[in-house]
């Protein structure tokens, strides 16, 4: 069962002259009233005498007061804390009259709760913080929260370069007629010599056929001379006419040989070995782009690749913080803030952001079942309602202070004292809105 607070009994602290109060157990007590009457200096009485000398005030004394300070406070523990004079001197005696001392009221008074300021303005990583060491992941997630950062770091750099090599393949010109490998000269020279040697081969077979042809008209000549001296040359004119027939059917095969040649242009090689060095930009151009969409596609498949490694890390700090004993539903960090309901603190309402808070210092040290919050005024009515509903079905007591006398105070202080809203009413015939001065019921020093 965690401590509440059942009685504050205080004397001549701050601006306090003499103040009795019963805070509900659960839910919302109220002290209101005005500017500089002693609001504040109830809650500084209680974080002193329950927190310590280190928080004692600078000037606990009341001004004007020749009683010292006298605070006593009971606990629903059974505990009776009391500290009395200018030092503060601290007296704890439990139910069966035992003496104990600060360091039992630490064991169980949380630090936030005396001091919830410093919670609500800490920065949002410290509240993450706060809430991460209270529920004992916070190694873990700062491992996880590494991890993420570095893989998006590295995403984000694997991002950018495929973005610029998708960007540069995309300027590179392509030539649809270039060929897919670079041309060599000395290929296609090699390949220009080959032909103008079958083509001279051609020509000396050409030759040749003309000089056969040349050589049968003469030995025909010489053969129609020699006719008339058949009788005397008839040996001569037989041999020659074997002669001429061999010549005739080497002619015949010389002749169909040539028709059958065909001599091949070099023109396309020679514009080629002219144009080598064009084709070869054109080729090399090609190349460079096929490389950049090549470079760009295993870039983009790298960040896919870390897209889903940081999705996997996501997976697990989300389980971390799932599993974990989170003191209030819908609350987790997210990027080493914290969140409510998906809002960060800035985002939060006023009553979500008590809400949070209280929650937090209630996991930080579960037997204090009390906070004490200062300045509410800055709350609508309707957040505090909503916030004192929350706190009852959570068996929370918060001690607060409002700058109002409106009917939300449970209690209003005016100059030091409690004030008796019936008798501060002005009677019949006065002005409307005049307060009487509050008259009390027991004398300073008396309880």
């Amino acid at each position: 069962m965690s401590i509440k607070i059942n009685s504050i009994q205080l004397e001549n602290v701050k601006r306090v002259k003499a103040v009795q109060l019963e805070p509900s157990e659960t839910g919302l007590t109220i002290i209101g009233g005005n500017n500089r009457q002693g609001k504040t200096s109830v809650l500084d009485a209680i974080v002193w005498a329950l927190g310590g000398n280190r928080y004692k005030p600078s000037e606990p004394h009341r001004e004007g007061s020749v009683t010292d300070p006298y605070i006593k406070i009971a606990l629903s523990n059974g505990l009776l804390v009391e500290r009395t004079g200018k030092n503060g001197s601290l007296k704890v005696t439990d139910p069966d009259g035992n003496k104990a001392g600060q360091q039992l009221l630490d064991s169980f008074v949380a630090e936030l709760a005396l001091n919830l300021p410093k919670f609500m303005s800490a920065s949002n990583k410290d509240k993450a913080e706060t809430l991460l060491n209270i529920i004992g992941v916070g190694p873990q997630l700062h491992d996880l929260d590494r991890k993420e950062q570095e893989l998006y770091n590295k995403r984000h750099s694997i991002g950018q370069i495929a973005d610029q090599k998708k960007k540069w393949a995309a300027e590179q010109v392509y030539y649809e007629d270039a060929p897919e490998t670079l041309v060599s000269a000395g290929e296609l020279i090699k390949q220009q010599q080959e032909i103008l040697l079958r083509n001279q081969k051609n020509k000396e077979l050409r030759d040749e056929k003309v000089a056969l042809e040349n050589q049968v008209q003469q030995l025909q000549q010489e053969t129609a001379t020699i006719a008339q001296q058949i009788n005397d040359l008839q040996k001569r004119h037989e041999g020659l006419l074997a002669e001429t027939e061999s010549k005739l059917l080497q002619l015949e095969s010389a002749s169909k040989t040539v028709e059958q040649l065909q001599d091949e242009s070099t023109a396309e090689l020679e514009a080629s070995i002219r144009n080598v060095d064009a084709i070869n930009v054109k080729v090399r151009a090609n190349l460079d782009k096929v490389r950049a969409e090549n470079e760009a596609e295993q870039y983009g498949n790298q960040y896919t690749d870390l897209t889903g490694e940081i999705e996997a890390v996501r997976k697990d700090r989300m389980a971390l913080l799932d599993g974990a004993n989170l003191p209030l539903d819908g609350l987790s960090v997210q990027d080493g803030e914290l969140t409510y309901k998906g809002d960060k603190w800035d985002a939060m309402s006023g009553a979500d952001q008590l809400i949070v808070a209280t929650a937090i210092v209630r996991q930080l040290t579960p037997d204090c079942g009390f906070v004490l919050m200062d300045k509410l005024e800055q709350m609508d009515r309707l957040t505090l309602e909503q916030f004192g509903k929350w706190l009852e079905q959570e068996g929370l007591q918060v001690i607060a202070t409002r700058v109002s006398t409106g009917e939300e105070c449970t209690i209003v202080i005016e100059d030091g004292y409690i004030l008796d809203r019936q008798q501060a009413t002005a009677p019949a015939g006065m002005p409307p809105g005049t307060r009487m001065q509050p008259s009390t019921a027991w004398k300073a020093g008396e309880f």
